[in-house]
């Protein structure tokens, strides 16, 4: 299973942000053991590192990202992914249409997120942490 993993749900991670850590954590820790494969945009990587850096003010913000990194697949997003998006206004936020683009061009089999609503349109499932576990759980 293939599972694309929007930047919250990371930033959540690396940043132990509660209330959201845990879930984060659960979800990260299925990949570790190898039961699911993460991908994430090429472009949340950069993001990330800008956010951890320079807003949160971790100074080891690139060697947080490098450990992260064993985790996950990064995709990287391409001038096709950049044309969809910027071309398909049912996403006011063109950050959100580069990954949702980038999770259908890596053949993703759900997103992950927090911002459900940020991919109300999308053509594969969209679900928060808690959900994915919950669904996850139920398939076991």
């Amino acid at each position: 299973m293939n599972v694309f993993i929007d930047t919250n749900v990371i930033i959540d991670l690396l940043a132990k942000r509660e209330p959201f850590y845990h879930e984060s954590l659960q979800l990260f820790s299925l990949a570790d053991s190898n039961q699911i494969k993460l991908t994430v945009s090429a472009l949340s990587l950069v993001n990330i590192h800008y956010i951890l850096n320079d807003v949160m003010k971790l100074k080891d913000g690139r060697s947080i990202l490098g450990k992260f990194k064993v985790l996950v697949e990064s995709s990287a997003f391409n001038d096709k992914v950049i044309d969809l998006a910027l071309n398909d206004l049912k996403f006011k936020d063109l950050e959100d249409g580069i990954q949702y683009y980038t999770a259908l061009e890596s053949k993703a089999n759900s997103i992950i997120t927090r911002n459900l609503k940020d991919f109300k349109h999308s053509k594969i499932p969209v679900m928060s942490p808690k959900e994915f576990l919950a669904k996850t759980k139920s398939e076991r």
